[in-house]
C-alpha cells in the first residue's frame, strides 16, 4: 500500500515525494528510507505527521548547525509546523559554562562596542576639525590663545558643534525662498523682468498652468552637503584674502569672505534655477517622424 507525502521540503519549496510504504520511515532532509541506511539513527523532533514526521539524527544535526550559525544558544524550529526543537547539550562542567557565557556576552556586546568606537572617532574628528576651523578663521596664534583660555568642557562641546552647525546651515535652501519671493512680487520691475522672466506668459507659445512649473528644490546629495559644509571655512578664508585683503582682522576678513562667497554663489544659483525653469517651460515633444529622427536623434539635417 502506498501513500503520497506532503508537498513541502526542508526549505519550503514545493516537491512531490516518491511513493513509499506507509510503515517505513522517510527522512525529509536527505529523502532516504529505512532500507537505504539500516544503521541510521532516527528522531521525531516536532509535531509533523506523515512523511515529514521522521528525520535522521545526523541530518537534523546539520540542519540545526546551519540555522544556529555557530551559536549554541540559538533556537531552531521546524520549517513545517514551527515547533521549536528540544535541543539538549551534555554537561561539560562549570568552566565550559563560564566560557560559553563570556563568549556569548562578547558576541552580543561587540556590535555596541564597535558603534561606540565609530561614534567616538567621529566625535574626535569633529573636535579636531573645530579646532582647525577656529585657528583658520581667527588666526593661528589668536585661535590657540582663545582655546587655551577657554574652559575645557566648553571646548569639548563647542568645537564639535562647529561642523554640525556648518552642515545644518548648508541644508538651509535660502535661494529657493528668495527666488520664490522674486517670482511673486518683483515680476513688475523692468530690470529683473528682463534678466529673469518669471511668468509663463512671457515665454512664447506656453500653455502650462502653475501646477506644471518645475519644482525649485534640487534633490539633496549627502556627499555634496557634507563636502560643501566642511570646505566652507577654507573657501571663506580664500575669498576673504582675495577680496578683503585690506581688512587687518583675520576673523573679520574670513567672515566677509564667507558672506561674499554665499552671496555670489546664491545669485548664480538663483539665475541657474530660473534658466532651468525657462528651459523646462519651453520644451516640447515632437512627432516621431523620419525628419525629426534624422535631425534630433542622429544629428543630421534631413535636407542634405
Amino acid at each position: 500500500m502506498t501513500s503520497t507525502s506532503n508537498s513541502e521540503t526542508n526549505n519550503g519549496d514545493p516537491l512531490t515525494y516518491p511513493l513509499v510504504n506507509k510503515d517505513s520511515r522517510y527522512c525529509w532532509v536527505c529523502f532516504a528510507t529505512d532500507e537505504d541506511d539500516l544503521e541510521a539513527s532516527w528522531v521525531q523532533p516536532c509535531n509533523c505527521r506523515g512523511t515529514t514526521k521522521w528525520v535522521h539524527q545526523s541530518c537534523i544535526q546539520r540542519w540545526v548547525d546551519e540555522k544556529q550559525k555557530g551559536s549554541n544558544t540559538g533556537k531552531v524550529a521546524c520549517p513545517q509546523c514551527q515547533t521549536e526543537y528540544i535541543i539538549v547539550y551534555p554537561n561539560m562542567g562549570l568552566l565550559i559554562i563560564i566560557l560559553d557565557t563570556v563568549d556569548n556576552f562578547i558576541y552580543k556586546g561587540c556590535p555596541f562596542l564597535a558603534a561606540g568606537i565609530v561614534v567616538g572617532a567621529v566625535y574626535w574628528c569633529a573636535v579636531t576639525y573645530g579646532a582647525i576651523t577656529v585657528m583658520q578663521v581667527v588666526g593661528q596664534k589668536e585661535g590657540l590663545a582663545v582655546m587655551e583660555q577657554s574652559d575645557p568642557l566648553l571646548l569639548l562641546i563647542g568645537l564639535p558643534a562647529i561642523p554640525i552647525a556648518l552642515i545644518v546651515g548648508k541644508l538651509i535652501r535660502w535661494e529657493d525662498a528668495v527666488l520664490n519671493f522674486m517670482r511673486k512680487y518683483l515680476v513688475r520691475i523692468p530690470l529683473i523682468k528682463h534678466l529673469l522672466p518669471f511668468r509663463l506668459d512671457v515665454v512664447p507659445n506656453v500653455t502650462q498652468t502653475d501646477s506644471d512649473i518645475p519644482p525649485l528644490s534640487d534633490p539633496v546629495s549627502a556627499t555634496r552637503v557634507l563636502c560643501g559644509a566642511l570646505l566652507m571655512p577654507t573657501v571663506a578664508n580664500i575669498f576673504g584674502k582675495f577680496f578683503f585683503d585690506t581688512v587687518k582682522s583675520n576673523f573679520h576678513r574670513t567672515v566677509l569672505g564667507g558672506l561674499a562667497f554665499i552671496g555670489i554663489k546664491g545669485c548664480l544659483k538663483i539665475y541657474h534655477k530660473q534658466q532651468q525653469y525657462i528651459r523646462q517651460c519651453q520644451r516640447k515633444i515632437l512627432d516621431y517622424t523620419a525628419a525629426n529622427i534624422s535631425t534630433f536623434v542622429h544629428g543630421s539635417d534631413p535636407r542634405h
